[in-house]
């Protein structure tokens, strides 16, 4: 079933997997976030997206990430802090060929470097796509 607020993007709570009652924080808004795709996820999760300076324990971070942001593995460092053991954390970047175009192995040497596995890419939006990044299962079993 989609709800009302997912019209413009079917199924994209259900693309990020984001569940009812979870705690959402939002890092790195801008002007030219997808509305859309916000909207999508306060409808699923019941609540308005938390901002940078929460400090609950987050289940899912939506981290907007653009070349310019700055180094994003200090950003994924940073979102790790509060998020669950299960968390997950998706980086979403302009699409290729648009303004701020973040290149996947940049991606993936600053998941690396912050200790984080990504399993999946997605399109999230018109302009924007998604990396979804865990905490490796193994690293949590070894000491």
């Amino acid at each position: 079933m989609v709800a009302a607020g997912d019209a413009g993007t079917p199924g994209i709570a259900d693309k990020l997997g984001i569940e009812t009652d979870q705690v959402v924080q939002e890092i790195g808004w801008d002007e030219d976030v997808d509305d859309d795709l916000r909207a999508a996820v306060e409808e699923r999760i019941g609540a308005d997206l938390l901002d940078e300076d929460a400090d609950e324990v987050i289940d899912v971070v939506l981290l907007w990430w653009r070349e310019d942001d700055g180094d994003l593995t200090d950003a994924l460092v940073d979102a790790l802090t509060p998020l669950d053991d299960n968390g997950v954390i998706w980086v979403l970047t302009p699409k290729t060929g648009r303004e701020g175009h973040v290149e996947a192995s940049d991606i993936a040497e600053a998941s690396s470097t912050a200790g984080l596995a990504q399993t999946s890419s997605v399109s999230v939006a018109p302009d924007w796509s998604g990396t979804r990044l865990v905490s490796p299962k193994s690293a949590k079993v070894r000491r």
